[in-house]
This record gives structure tokens, sequence and C-alpha cells, in this order.
């Protein structure tokens, strides 16, 4: 993950790391620079000095701001297209693999891992700018006594394992923390959307604050103290090998040697020096390894959403004049049951014009079947026929279809090509189904959907006729309506669809209206156990047509 987003700016990244390595050169430079200037031998030599002085401090300046700058505008970047990447792979993927990942984990990779990715941008330059003045001051004490060199190699060897097995312990539990973390995001969605139920039942909104939300904030919150201290740790013991050495340097290992007071002047400076580009180095690693972390979490979630989806079919949705379902069968893991559930295999087929009712208790695979149809789900054995020809484009099949769903989402747009004759139509759907006085459409777009679930579904009702699709389905659409919009919902605006050509399946438990069906689809444990013909009532409710 992390190297695809180096891919991507290539150019910028290389000008960014450049800007950075001369800032920590002329970091080291203007040490040296000081060390010189404190042994120059008269006021003249360090006058010389200071002009040299001066040209490297305004270098040194403007080149970290110009790498700040740039790994700034990298990091914003780098977000901006770790979410586009997600997103991209999101609509590509199946709706099966969406339903076997879950929201939570999608929204926390869009949210809170692609955000500590983009971080490990802004901590490239504190890397990069500190781990040279690092090395350069290393060079520097090597020119100055090799001895005392190999001595200080030894203190950061001896630091750096200790850093290295810190990281090791370390990193356990900020992975613990990330995936944590994914099962946090859905108890934040159920903070909301289970509001009601919690206010409705005092011990269960108890229970959910300490022992589900609550419990899970602190695993994230412990497992991501362990792992920092650990590595804060670590960087307490670097800072004691500094100064140790330091130590060493003055009052043991230069001792008498010729130029002492240069070596020691040099060494004590250039050490002290050193200790807040190492900090920062050893605080920044750990914010890398947290990048690092949320990169393969990011990997493993994209890598389960193959692409599975074909590119966006073009023009109208296709018609046709008879769609048959032949021997389709489907499995799925059927909670109730606890153990795996097939549908099928089903024979059915449709035309245009027709008003189809299916029916069934609760658990027997309506909605399963509806999914299958409209191209939601592959079947796993047997066809579907569009005018006798086998699907081989189901993105293409799928825009034959609009339908509202029980759990259906409300976009707050129509996200159509935005024009009048639109906004004109839609609006007088609304006032057809007495939404206008709540919610209105402008410019492509509802001016409101703080609706109550009823209301909304009538919303989605106005956006599937705005669609014009050849087959609609509804899945328990009158569930949530008063008895006045369900009596509309069935004796005019379905006959009024059927009288316009278009292909109906209506999924319902409302048995007071199966009179007004073509067909009676029943289904029990899976299989469609039979098919009634009737003879629906077809001048009912097509004088009330719906406007188009």
């Amino acid at each position: 993950m992390l190297a695809y987003l180096l891919r991507q700016a290539r150019s910028s990244l290389i000008a960014a790391t450049l800007a950075s390595v001369v800032a920590g050169v002329c970091s080291v430079l203007l040490v040296t620079q000081i060390n010189a200037a404190l042994t120059a031998p008269d006021q003249a030599a360090r006058a010389a000095l200071a002009w040299r002085f001066a040209a490297i401090a305004v270098a040194a300046a403007l080149a970290h701001t110009i790498s700040a700058v740039l790994f700034e505008r990298l990091s914003i970047q780098a977000h901006a297209r770790l979410r586009r990447f997600i997103a991209d792979k999101t609509i590509a993927a199946s709706f099966r693999q969406l339903e076997e990942i879950g929201g939570p984990r999608v929204h926390s990779a869009l949210s809170e891992h692609s955000a500590s990715v983009a971080s490990f941008f802004v901590n490239i330059p504190v890397i990069l700018v500190n781990a040279i003045i690092v090395l350069g001051g290393l060079a520097y004490l090597a020119w100055l006594s090799w001895p005392v060199f190999l001595v200080a190699v030894g203190v950061i060897g001896l630091g750096s394992l200790g850093y290295h097995l810190a990281h090791l312990k370390a990193i356990r539990h900020l992975d613990v923390a990330a995936r944590e973390q994914d099962h946090l995001f859905g108890h934040f969605r159920s903070l909301v959307d289970g509001a009601k139920e919690l206010r409705l039942h005092a011990a269960k909104r108890a229970r959910f604050g300490d022992e589900v939300l609550g419990a899970s904030i602190d695993v994230v919150r412990r497992e991501r103290e362990r792992g920092m201290s650990v590595f804060l740790a670590a960087s307490g013991w670097g800072s004691f090998l500094i100064y140790a050495f330091i130590g060493l340097v003055l009052f043991s290992l230069v001792g008498d040697a010729p130029d002492s007071a240069r070596v020691m002047t040099g060494f004590a400076l250039i050490f002290i020096y050193l200790m807040a580009p190492l900090e920062g180095l050893l605080l920044s690693l750990p914010r890398a390894n947290l990048a690092r972390v949320s990169a393969r979490r990011i990997e493993e979630i994209t890598r389960a959403l193959t692409a599975a989806e074909e590119a966006p079919a073009a023009g109208a949705a296709p018609r046709f004049e008879r769609l048959a379902l032949r021997g389709v069968a489907h499995r799925y893991f059927h909670e109730g049951m606890d153990d795996l559930f097939t549908l099928g295999p089903v024979d059915l087929s449709f035309a245009p014009g027709e008003l189809v009712f299916l029916v069934g208790g609760n658990g027997s695979g309506k909605t399963t079947l509806a999914k299958l149809l409209v191209g939601l789900y592959a079947p796993e054995h047997g066809e579907i026929l569009l005018d006798g020809a086998p699907v081989d484009d189901r993105d293409r099949y799928r825009q034959s279809f609009s339908a509202i769903f029980s759990d259906f989402h409300l976009f707050d747009r129509l996200l159509d090509a935005a024009s009048a004759d639109l906004d004109q139509r839609g609006n007088r759907l609304l006032e057809r189904l007495h939404l206008h006085h709540k919610v209105r459409v402008r410019d492509g777009a509802f001016t409101t959907r703080a609706l109550s679930q009823g209301q909304r579904k009538r919303l989605a009702l106005v956006v599937a006729y705005l669609e014009d699709r050849p087959f609609l389905v509804f899945d328990e659409w009158a569930a949530d309506q008063d008895p006045l919009f369900k009596d509309v919902f069935y004796r005019e605006l379905l006959p009024a669809l059927k009288a316009q050509g278009k292909t109906v399946l209506v999924i319902s438990h409302d048995d007071r209206y199966f009179d007004l069906a073509d067909r009676l689809i029943r289904m029990e444990s899976g299989q469609v156990t039979a098919v009634e013909q009737r003879a629906a009532e077809a001048a009912v409710g097509r004088e009330a047509a719906i406007p188009q």
C-alpha cells in the first residue's frame, strides 16, 4: 500500500526528499561551523566563519520549509488517493463481498486507517532530516577521532538492538488495536442507528455503553498505550546511552590525547546536538509503524474486495419480452438455522405488464430470491435468461431493475442529470404522495431526508418512478405505511405501473390485496411451493395513473 502511494507521487517525493537531504546536510554543517567557531584561535578567524554560517543557516531554513510544504501536500494527496482507491475497490466489489466484509471495516479503512497511512508522509521529512543529521554527526565524529567514533557506534548499536526488540513487542499491541478498531466502528454505527432502542431500555443502554462500546474503546486505548509506551521506553533507553557516552568521552576516553580540547568539545557538542534528532527519529518511527499497520489492514480489506463488477453499462436500460430463471440455486448461511440455507432450484418467468406477488413466511428466502432476480447475487447453479439468451453482462442486466428493499438507502440526490423537467416530474410525484409539504426536488436533489421511515419509503418510490426501469421490485414496501397509503400503493400505484407495461414483483404479507396480482408465488424453506394464477381486476385504479 505504501509502495503504491509512493509510486503515485514519484516526482514530488523525489523533490521533497532532496530538500530534506539538503536540510539535514546543512544542519550538520552548522554544527561543524559552531565547533570551529568555539575553537577558533582569534576573532578574525571567527569573523570569516560568520558569513559561511549565515549562508548555511539560510539554506537550511529554506530547504526545511520546502521539504515540509512538499511533504504536507503529499500527505493530503495521499489521503485523497487512498480514499479514492478504497472507494473504487468498494464500488467494483460484488454485493455479496460487501455483505461478508461488513460496512464497519470499510468505514474504518476510509477514515482512521487511511488517515494514519497519510500521516506517514508528514513523518518522512522528520525521519529523513533526523537520520541525515545523525549520520552526518557520526561522520564528523569519525573525522575527529576514530577510536572514540567506534565506541559511539557501539553505543548506538546497543541502543538500536534495544529499540528493535521493543519494536517487535510494540507492533503486536498496535496490530491488536487496529483489528479491534474495525469492531469499534461497528459499535459507533450502533450508537446512532440504535438510538431509539437504547433510550427505551435503560439496562440495555448501560450495558452497551459499558460492556460493548466502552470495552472496545478501552481495548484500543490499552493496546495503543502499551505499544507506544514500549516505543517511548526504548527512546528513554537510547537517551540514557547518549548521556553515558558523553560522560565517557569527557572523563575517560579522550584523556591527554593531542588536541583533546577540540575533540572533547566536538564530541560533546555533536552528541548534545544529536539528542533532539535522535529522539525525533525514535518518536517518528513508531508513527511510521502505525502507518504500516494501517496499510496492512487496508490491504487485507481491499484484497477481499476483488473486482467483480463490469464497467458501468452505457445507454438505456435493456427492455425484454421474457425474463426466466432456469434451475437457479443459491446457498448462504442462515443464522436462525445455524447452517447453510439452500434456495432453489427455482424455475420462474416474468413478462412485461405483469403484477406478481411473492409471499411466504419470514426466512423462507423471498428477499434472497429477489436479490438473485435483480442480479445482486450470482446464481451458484442454473442461469437467468433474457429473451431466451443467457445473461453474460450482469451489470447491464441490473439496469433493467429498480428495487426498494426493506433495508433501502436513500441518497440525498437523484443522481440523474439535473434538469427543470426532472424537478417538475419529481415534485408532481411528491404532491401525489402527500410529501410536497415536507420535501421538494431542487436541482436534482431533495431539500431534506429528515422524514419518518414511511415517508422515506415514499421518497424512495419517487426515485424508482423517475428511474423508469422496465422491472420494479418492492420488498415489503407497504409495511411502514398507514392504511390510507397502503390502499393507494396496492390499488392505485401498482395497477398504474402495470398499465404502463412495467413488470412488478411485490414481496408482501398483506393478504387482503392478493386478489390484485396476476400471479401469486408462494415460498417455503427456500423452495417455490406454488404458483397461483389470478384474474386481477385490470380496471381498478388505472384511471389514477401516476403523472410521469
